[in-house]
């Protein structure tokens, strides 16, 4: 049986984005050796980085940002038939739709709140493509055998793209280096088609671990001052995490199927629509650019 000190023996936690670690890990993360955040920069908030290495600064914890710029693929995928690949999962239109914004991009230049260096100069599905070969390159030296690797589940929580992205890159990595990878509990309706691919014809073993609420809401405040907190400002904590070792994606046709007691929430389609703001900004930019062009 795996108890708790075992699981903290040489850990860390990689998440994906500034404030991930006390969502979905928040009763290890005062405990684990170290953090590693993935993505850093986002060029649809071009102040999100400068904001989230403010707060790294003031971290309670050893935290380490690796400084790979978000993609932007957060709700571009087909979650209703997720379709896995190499880089992560097949994004769909929503992406193309957003490659558009790079017309833009003369058009931003007058508008002092974007740096034009900052917007994406690639397609999102290209960015998203690389951004699975950076995160590889800048983990692998970060991480040994015998180490306890927690990460995000293979559906992304409540289905996000960048998540499964970097589950993806450590699933690679597990085979080739030997760590140990565990996955958290949470999960939305929205993931359930994915996370369904990964229940087992038998339970298996996971560790139960009370939430630390105190650490979680002192973090919240720390990236709320400097306003890199992405999150509902009225979100509640479970009392409780499960973490098991990551399983393999599995054929669905058996009898009986498992995985382990999951945090289950609902997410209104507001908090995505919320992060993509910039955006109707960037179009309204791009129809100007183009108009102009066209007199």
């Amino acid at each position: 049986m795996t108890t708790r000190e075992d699981l903290l023996k040489n850990s860390v936690i990689v998440a994906a984005h500034a404030d991930d670690e006390i969502l979905w890990f928040n009763s290890i993360a005062a405990d684990v050796d170290r953090i590693f955040v993935v993505y850093c920069d986002f060029w649809a908030h071009p102040e999100l980085g400068r904001r989230r290495q403010a707060a790294f600064a003031e971290y309670p914890r050893p935290i380490e940002c690796l400084g790979i710029d978000e993609s932007g693929a957060a709700g571009c995928a087909d979650w209703t038939a997720p379709d896995l690949t190499d880089s992560g999962i097949a994004l769909g239109y929503e992406a193309s739709r957003r490659a558009l914004t790079r017309i833009a991009k003369k058009s931003l230049s007058m508008v002092s709140a974007y740096d034009p260096a900052k917007v994406s100069a690639e397609s999102v599905s290209e960015t998203y493509r690389a951004n699975f070969d950076a995160i590889r390159a800048a983990l692998e030296p970060r991480l040994s055998a015998g180490m306890n690797v927690f990460t995000h589940n293979p559906w992304g929580e409540y289905g996000h793209e960048e998540h499964v992205q970097v589950f993806r890159v450590l699933e690679k990595l597990r085979d080739r280096i030997g760590f140990r990878l565990w996955m958290s509990n949470y999960c939305t309706e929205r993931a359930v088609p994915l996370a369904m691919r990964y229940f087992r014809s038998a339970p298996g073993e996971y560790v139960r671990l009370p939430a630390n609420k105190d650490f979680a809401a002192a973090v919240a405040e720390v990236y709320k001052k400097h306003g890199c907190w992405t999150w509902a400002d009225d979100w509640s904590w479970f009392d409780d995490e499960c973490f098991m070792e990551a399983p393999r994606e599995q054929a669905l046709h058996r009898a009986h199927n498992h995985l382990f007691p999951l945090n289950f929430f609902a997410i209104e389609d507001e908090v995505q629509r919320r992060q993509w703001l910039p955006l109707a900004i960037t179009a309204t930019a791009a129809t100007v650019g183009l108009a102009a062009i066209a007199d």
